[in-house]
């Protein structure tokens, strides 16, 4: 029947009892399964992740200003990768670094939530702040 047609014969389903098949063309199949999925990958947010970094003993204004861009960031719904960079000796003061980070957390409550606490890497403290959707 499919030659007659000028078409494809093609197995759907192989495991059925009897196998299930069906004739259509088979080129013009794959064509609308790669535009489908085309489609849906154009549909799919991409995730932005920004970054603001701190020092151990970042000053209070400093602070402000820096949470003021997170704050930009998760209204625009980006990710935050908030991180304390340790220079050299500074590294004694780990309870500082988390500190300051927990604050951060704490002041954009109402804009996002964490989503990894403090863990420090090396020379950085570094901590993830996902923001809250939108409704």
């Amino acid at each position: 029947m499919a030659d007659e047609q000028g078409l494809d014969l093609v197995e759907i389903s192989p495991n059925a009892n009897p196998p299930v098949c069906k004739i259509m063309d088979y080129k013009k199949f794959l064509y609308e399964q790669k535009k489908r999925e085309k489609a849906l990958k154009a549909k799919a947010s991409k995730v932005v992740v920004k970054e603001i970094r701190f020092g151990p003993q970042t000053d209070d204004h400093d602070y402000e200003f820096k949470k003021k861009h997170a704050e930009k960031f998760l209204k625009d719904g980006a990710k935050l990768k908030a991180f304390v960079f340790f220079k050299g000796r500074s590294i004694v003061f780990k309870e500082q670094g988390q500190i300051l980070l927990l604050r951060l957390a704490q002041d954009l409550e109402e804009y996002g939530k964490v989503e990894q606490m403090p863990k420090l890497e090396g020379k950085r403290m570094i901590m993830f702040i996902a923001p809250k959707k939108v409704k």
